[in-house]
């Protein structure tokens, strides 16, 4: 564990005493080699199921894949920042990267701790960077909006959950990941354990975002700059994934009674945010609110609590991760030449640059859940998973992948087919970098494909 923390720990350092001619080459390449040493947590030889254990840090097979995106990820948006951060002031630049590691840094430790509360405080920690982010690096003045939206909603939901996780260390004694699933099962005498599931659900629901508590996403997302939106796509959200899968042991067997309206309030989130992406003209505001429907399904399998909801979930959360972390790339750098998030301001991209045309195609497949790709085992299994627990769920689901659908292939078609607009005609060329970043998104998708036990958790 040690081996990936202090190289992170160290890039902080290295960014600010590196010559300036050199800092993005260095950081990118000082992040790349902690990205490849990660991939190391893949090889479990634990027959418990925990691996590298020390008294605070330990990864499973279900942290496992989140460590090893969020490592993954801070090369991809050391990557994607370079263009648009080489107009500002150097120490700017050296504070931007360094907020990128500190946020891998709190990322690690998160998905790592093998204490409750000790994944609460950086569940938490993970807050300031991106905040900064958001409000400092963030394209237009609504950005402070935003800021303030992503914050309220986070520290509301999180709060209770605090309050939750000491009324459980007081009652167990004990908050220890390795020892939550041997504790007694709570009773359902009172209204107060009903408080307290709802104490714990609520903060990981509005991060996920259930549809509801869902507003501050678009918001946060739209006003991001790339790196801010990468991370939020790819690992943010699936903090709240994770915290609902750790803490389902506890909850038992409250989880039976009161999950039904939360079931109910993901999948109908499918089919409406799907709707709402069908008539929208803001590039970055679709593929946020695409998010939001497919961590509806993530919900839907997590809730219902059997083997396949809960394998299709994680594999479904990491797929996404790389999806929407490349489209958010993809459509980055449309607005890098273009200037313009709107849709109808940027089409026929065909013609100017046709390999992105190639990416936009890839991810566009992706996003609707192309038969061999990972997106797709993890929205079968849920469904089916789904269907299992009650039929009438097809309804909802069905609805949501036909609507996944349509609003994939109309953001493609929109953005790259037809005539090429005058005031377009004369944008930048591709560069090898921006090739390069879609690459790494899209390459560790496909070649999950071909063993995809890696990201299958606990069924494995």
């Amino acid at each position: 564990m040690l081996k990936i923390l202090i190289p992170t720990m160290m890039l902080i350092p290295t960014t600010w005493l590196t010559p300036h001619k050199w800092l993005w080459p260095t950081t990118l390449l000082h992040s790349l080699l902690i990205a490849l040493t990660s991939l190391l947590w893949l090889k479990t030889s634990s027959e418990t199921g925990w691996t590298f254990l020390t008294p605070y840090l330990a990864t499973d097979s279900l942290s496992t894949p989140f460590l090893i995106l969020s490592c993954w990820l801070l090369p991809l948006m050391i990557l994607a920042s370079q263009n648009h951060m080489t107009h500002e002031p150097n120490n700017r630049q050296r504070m931007y990267i360094s907020l990128l590691t500190s946020l891998q840094f709190f990322l690690i430790l998160a998905f790592a701790a093998t204490e409750m509360l000790m994944f609460y405080v950086m569940f938490e920690a993970t807050l300031i960077p991106t905040l900064v982010l958001i409000t400092r690096w963030g394209n237009q003045t609504e950005r402070l909006n935003a800021g303030t939206y992503f914050l309220f909603y986070t520290l509301a939901g999180s709060l209770p959950l605090l309050i939750a996780l000491l009324s459980l260390q007081n009652f167990n004694g004990s908050l220890s990941l390795l020892t939550l699933p041997y504790l007694p099962p709570n009773l359902l005498s009172s209204y107060t354990h009903k408080f307290w599931w709802m104490g714990c659900m609520a903060a990981f629901l509005i991060k996920m975002p259930l549809y509801g508590v869902h507003l501050w996403l678009p918001k946060a997302h739209v006003e991001a700059p790339i790196a801010g939106s990468m991370i939020l796509a790819a690992v943010l959200l699936k903090l709240g994934g994770y915290g609902m899968m750790r803490i389902m042991v506890v909850l038992e067997p409250l989880t039976k009674e009161l999950s039904y309206p939360f079931i109910i309030l993901a999948l109908w989130g499918i089919v409406m945010t799907g709707l709402i992406c069908l008539r929208q003209t803001d590039l970055k505001s679709l593929i946020a609110y695409s998010s939001v429907s497919h961590m509806g399904l993530v919900v839907g399998g997590i809730l219902i609590q059997t083997p396949w909801g809960f394998t299709g979930a994680l594999i479904l959360m990491i797929a996404h991760g790389l999806t929407s972390s490349a489209l958010f790339c993809l459509a980055n750098t449309n607005y890098e030449r273009t200037h313009s998030r709107t849709m109808l301001l940027a089409r026929g991209l065909q013609m100017a640059l046709p390999l992105m045309t190639t990416w936009w195609f890839i991810a566009s497949l992706a996003n609707l859940a192309l038969p061999p790709l990972p997106n797709l085992m993890g929205e079968l299994m849920i469904i089916t998973s789904l269907f299992n627990w009650s039929a009438w769920t097809i309804v909802l689901t069905g609805l949501g992948t036909l609507i996944t659908a349509s609003y994939s292939l109309h953001m493609f078609l929109t953005t790259q087919r037809g005539f090429l607009p005058n005031h377009i005609t004369a944008i930048p060329p591709s560069h090898t970098r921006e090739h390069l970043l879609i690459t790494l998104h899209l390459l560790p998708l496909t070649l999950l494909i071909l063993k995809p036990e890696l990201i299958w958790g606990w069924t494995t």
